[in-house]
C-alpha cells in the first residue's frame, strides 16, 4: 500500500528553472531541484517531459535555478507554475538577467541563483533528471526566508501541477474534506482553495469572470469540496 501522504514528508524547495537565450527563454516552478555532488559541484532538475522548457535544457546545454522566497507572488507561481510556454511568453515583463552561457535567470522573487552547464540526461519515465555542473552562483537577498513546498501546500493552499513529480489527482469529490457551516471550492488545476469563511464572500457571489488568484483558471474550473 502507498499513502501518498507519506510522500509529503520529503523536503523540498521551490524553485523556477529556466532555458533558453535571449530569443527563446522560458521556465517552470521546480519543487526537485538538488545536489547531488560536491567536486565539481553537479546539480540534478527534474522535468516532466511534456514540458516546453525540457526541450530548450536539451538544446542549449544550459538551465539557470532561481531560488524563491517565502512570500513569492501568486502572479510567479501562477505564470511559471500552471501555465505553458507553448502559450505565451513567460519572460515578457520579468526581470531578466543572462549567465555566462547566455541562460536567462529570472530574477523576481529570487533569493539566489545558479548556473548550470549540461553533462548527463536521465529517464526517469514521466520526466528527465537533467544533471547540470554548476558554473556559476550567487546570493541576492541573503535576509529572506526560503519558500518550501511544505509551506506552499499548508499554510498557502498550493499544490503541484499535473506536470509535476509530486502531483497528486484530487479531483475526486469523494476525496475532499467536509465543511459544515461555509463551503470550500478546490481549484481543480492548481489545487487553490478558495475558503468562504475566509474570504466572507459566497463563491457564488464572484463574477463569472473571476479566476484563480494561483493559476489564472476560469471560475468554472473550481469543484465544491463535499
Amino acid at each position: 500500500m502507498i499513502n501518498v501522504e507519506a510522500l509529503f514528508k520529503i523536503s523540498y524547495g521551490l524553485y523556477i528553472v529556466s532555458s533558453g537565450d535571449k530569443k527563446h527563454g522560458n521556465g517552470y516552478i521546480s519543487n526537485t531541484v538538488f545536489q547531488v555532488s560536491s567536486q565539481p559541484a553537479k546539480f540534478a532538475a527534474c522535468c516532466n517531459k511534456n514540458n516546453y522548457t525540457a526541450g530548450l535544457i536539451q538544446k542549449s546545454g544550459c538551465f539557470s535555478v532561481s531560488v524563491l522566497h517565502k512570500d513569492t507572488s501568486p502572479e510567479i507561481l501562477g505564470r511559471f507554475g500552471y501555465k505553458s510556454g507553448k502559450d505565451l511568453d513567460k519572460m515578457e515583463g520579468m526581470v531578466i538577467q543572462y549567465g555566462e552561457t547566455g541562460v536567462p535567470v529570472v530574477m523576481n522573487e529570487t533569493v539566489a541563483f545558479l548556473e548550470c552547464k549540461l553533462i548527463q540526461t536521465i529517464d526517469v519515465g514521466t520526466h528527465w533528471m537533467f544533471i547540470g555542473e554548476l558554473i556559476q552562483s550567487e546570493i541576492i537577498d541573503d535576509d529572506k526566508e526560503l519558500l518550501t513546498y511544505l509551506y506552499y501546500r499548508q499554510v498557502r493552499k498550493g499544490a503541484a501541477p499535473r506536470n509535476a513529480p509530486t502531483y497528486v489527482d484530487k479531483s475526486k469529490p469523494a476525496e475532499m474534506k467536509t465543511q459544515e457551516v461555509t463551503k470550500k471550492y478546490e481549484c481543480s488545476a492548481c489545487g487553490y482553495i478558495y475558503d468562504e469563511a475566509k474570504e466572507k464572500i459566497r463563491f457564488a457571489d464572484l463574477p463569472d469572470d473571476w479566476e484563480c488568484p494561483v493559476c489564472g483558471s476560469p471560475k468554472a474550473d473550481f469543484i465544491e469540496m463535499k
